[in-house]
């Protein structure tokens, strides 16, 4: 997403509007007790149904404990990303766009992408950062295979790829509110699609699988960030996965121009 002033400037942007953002949530800090006991609730069904189903099988499809602990983990951890900073900022676009107020935003001298990409920031659902990143840990842990030195390194660069996708993927969904200006279901279809990912994708059929890779990169997100650290991940996979990135990012940059030229706002 390239911004008038390069990489530093969208840097600058997104650090001045992240401290914006966290000064006006810790005005409300209840909301960080409100956050740590949905969290808590979410991580203790999450382990009940992981200890339900081993009770049952000492493996899943070929994944032991440990290592579909690391996937609950990854999913904690990118739901956390998801919902503090690329969720809120989805959401005020489409309500710009419903509002006719996205003519504030467009009328700014930077990249009008950029700006409704980085302007919203709920900095308590790191609780979920945190919890996941605790759970991951634990789940490595346990490995019995361990982890080489390069293993953090190809999970950091598989993480980003999904966020990355993610992010593409709800601006995609989002820009389509030029069009169809009640979106706002959005949030709850990509809650409940978002959930599977707390299994590995290769568990589901077929079909399912592709669906969730391709059409709703949850497989990107979660999966195989997951596989780098449990000794699953293949260069191949991590090729597509790099190169399925870069398409998309291509593809919503020019889907979000589009969508500009059938923008008609409250200067319309």
């Amino acid at each position: 997403m390239p911004t008038r002033g390069g990489p530093l400037r969208t840097l600058r942007l997104f650090w001045v509007f992240f401290r914006v953002g966290a000064m006006n949530e810790l005005q409300y800090r209840a909301n960080f007790i409100v956050q740590i006991f949905q969290s808590a609730i979410a991580l203790g069904t999450g382990l009940a149904v992981l200890a339900l189903v081993f009770s049952q099988t000492g493996e899943l499809n070929g994944w032991t404990h440990a290592e579909l602990l690391a996937v609950m983990g990854v999913h904690f951890l990118m739901g956390g990303i998801i919902g503090m900073a690329i969720q809120p900022n989805m959401e005020r676009l489409m309500d710009d766009v419903r509002r006719g107020t996205l003519d504030f935003t467009l009328t700014k001298p930077d990249d009008s992408q950029v700006l409704v990409s980085v302007r919203e920031f709920r900095i308590w659902r790191a609780v979920d950062v945190v919890i996941g990143a605790g759970v991951l840990a634990y789940a490595v842990s346990q490995l019995q295979t361990g982890i080489t030195v390069a293993d953090p390194f190809v999970f950091a660069l598989a993480l980003l790829l999904g966020a990355l996708m993610i992010y593409c993927f709800w601006l995609i969904l989002t820009t389509g509110a030029f069009w169809v200006v009640r979106m706002d279901q959005i949030a709850e279809l990509f809650e409940g699609v978002y959930q599977s990912g707390r299994w590995p994708v290769t568990i589901y059929p077929g079909w399912l699988a592709i669906s969730l890779t391709y059409l709703v990169p949850v497989a990107f997100a979660v999966t195989v960030p997951a596989e780098a650290l449990t000794g699953r991940l293949t260069v191949e996979t991590l090729a597509l996965a790099a190169g399925f990135a870069i398409a998309l990012l291509a593809f919503t940059r020019w889907f979000w121009r589009f969508g500009l030229k059938h923008y008609s706002g409250a200067s319309a």
